[in-house]
């Protein structure tokens, strides 16, 4: 039997085999969405924490208000996302998803789990029993702190 790290190495070159398969699929509504990496990451956290402050959403980026503002500004024209005056603090606008913004990260997340599925199908029901075990020590030993 092959040494460990070999076969961590041999297991790790498979999975990226597997990403680079799932990735080349050009269906994905990640593709054909438009969105710069920026504007993905800030649904993605919305989809996430739901309703936020402007100033909330802007440390949760990383960046300054006014550059966020640019950036909402353009998802707000792609009916993304929307604001709304905070119930508590007049002051305060709250931005969230919209119901367009939900079915496209829905989408994209779901895109990839459909594929899956679709690769799973492919097994055999003892194949199935096998990744199943293995998923399951995989999270074992997330749960555990091994990770």
């Amino acid at each position: 039997m092959a040494d460990k790290q070999q076969l961590i190495a041999d297991i790790m070159g498979a999975q990226q085999r597997l990403q680079q398969v799932i990735a080349e699929d050009r269906t994905d509504p990640l593709f054909s969405s438009h969105l710069t990496l920026s504007q993905l990451r800030i649904l993605i956290l919305l989809a996430r924490h739901g309703s936020v402050s402007g100033s909330e959403l802007a440390g949760m980026v990383g960046i300054g208000a006014a550059a966020l503002t640019g950036m909402i500004d353009r998802l707000v024209v792609q009916d993304l996302v929307a604001r709304a005056e905070d119930p508590h603090d007049r002051r305060v606008r709250r931005i969230a998803l919209t119901r367009a913004g939900k079915d496209l990260i829905a989408s994209i997340f779901n895109a990839g789990e459909e594929k899956m599925r679709t690769l799973l199908s492919r097994l055999s029901a003892e194949e199935l029993e096998v990744v199943a075990q293995a998923t399951a020590l995989i999270l074992k030993a997330a749960d555990s702190g091994e990770a």
